[in-house]
């Protein structure tokens, strides 16, 4: 009996140990992957790039941490959710994704394009199918995303116009699917974000469908060459985009040069800006496509355009997709969500001049939060590599 007692003591001394030495692991890796040359980086922030640069989790996938930590999350409203063709130039038809509310609406109608660098294989619907459908969920709105054609197989226009299509679609046919067609918004984030601020010129040029905001979410706005500090300093890819992506989407999606100064695929050159809708431009600290979001937005304002303007600090690119994990990711959703909201509701506040709010990583108990979040998913992520090693 007393060798039984002296066993269990010996098992529970090494098992105290092997945890000891692992949560001194985990800590030490967390603080390793905040370091980087740019900075020292939020513990969150730091986690979820590792992951994700290591291909330790798909770049589509929800990283949660676990429910214990973060009590689980409430589900919105129902949704309905539908896959349709639309006809686009050339006698061909696309698919957009629709997700909507039940009842008999009418309801405001967004279309949300998304990011991928217009390039295959770099994004399309179901990689951003989470801000999609979180977006018909906060407000309460009909989101439709529009697949548009991708380089290499398709350069411009052919993006642009099939979004165009998509958007004079939802307009004539808002009725059939209990849309407000005098309600309706465009959004979209990096290469999306781009195409939505294209759309707004376009529908002013050819005078097509009244949109009534505009979201852009860390968006590309020039193909020139210009130059830009946050493009110098956060091209290595660490960051989720790099300027080899950048280059390479240049070369394929417009391979003539004439094509870069179009305000179609360069809307920061634009020759001019009026008369465009209200505008939240949401950028990222780490992210290449800072500053050229932000000068967009100052343009927007410098002609007399109503513009909302928010940098994140602590974050990357594409951020707001993280929004499950990410209590920056959520205040971004939270702040979007605001902006549709109120345009919605007519009571979207128009803003004078150029106003850059800058967004802090969060604070006091928020971080406390998400430092204990960082732990457990980084726990999660050297347990898992561990298991897939001795496995092998």
């Amino acid at each position: 009996m007393k060798r039984m007692k002296t066993f269990m003591r010996q098992i529970i001394f090494v098992g105290s140990l092997v945890t000891g030495i692992f949560i001194i692991a985990v800590a030490a890796a967390i603080f390793i992957w905040q370091t980087t040359e740019e900075g020292r980086l939020p513990a969150k922030t730091a986690v979820v790039l590792h992951a994700i640069n290591n291909d330790l989790v798909p770049l589509d996938t929800n990283i949660t941490p676990p429910r214990i930590v973060t009590g689980g999350s409430s589900s919105g409203p129902s949704l309905l959710r539908e896959e349709i063709y639309v006809p686009v130039q050339g006698e061909a038809q696309i698919p957009m994704r629709m997700y909507r509310p039940q009842g008999e609406g009418p309801y405001p109608i967004i279309m949300y394009y998304h990011g991928g660098a217009f390039m295959e294989g770099y994004g399309n619907v179901d990689t951003h199918d989470n801000i999609i459908r979180s977006i018909a969920s906060r407000t309460n709105s009909i989101v439709l995303a529009p697949s548009y054609r991708l380089a290499p197989d398709y350069e411009y226009p052919v993006a642009v116009e099939d979004s165009y299509a998509a958007l004079n679609w939802a307009y004539d046919h808002a009725e059939s699917f209990n849309g407000d067609s005098n309600r309706l918004s465009v959004a979209g984030d990096s290469a999306g974000g781009n195409i939505a601020a294209v759309m707004a010129l376009m529908s002013r040029d050819r005078d097509g469908p009244p949109i009534q905001a505009q979201a852009l979410l860390y968006p590309l706005t020039t193909f020139l060459d210009m130059t830009f500090e946050s493009r110098e300093t956060y091209d290595s890819g660490y960051f989720l985009l790099s300027r080899s992506v950048m280059y390479r989407a240049r070369d394929v999606y417009t391979p003539n040069e004439s094509m870069w100064s179009s305000p179609y695929t360069s809307p920061l050159n634009a020759d001019e800006l009026y008369d465009l809708p209200p505008a939240l431009v949401i950028t990222a600290e780490f992210d290449p496509l800072r500053d050229e979001g932000e000068a967009y937005a100052k343009r927007l304002a410098d002609y007399e355009n109503s513009v909302q303007t928010t940098r994140y600090r602590g974050v990357m690119h594409g951020f707001i997709s993280f929004y499950e994990v990410m209590q920056s990711g959520r205040a971004g959703m939270q702040e979007l969500s605001s902006f549709l909201n109120r345009a919605n509701s007519g009571q979207l506040q128009l803003k004078e001049g150029y106003h850059l709010q800058v967004r802090q990583p969060p604070q006091g108990m928020n971080r406390v939060r998400e430092q204990t979040e960082a732990f457990a998913i980084a726990a999660y992520l050297l347990g898992r590599s561990s298991t897939d090693l001795f496995s092998e």
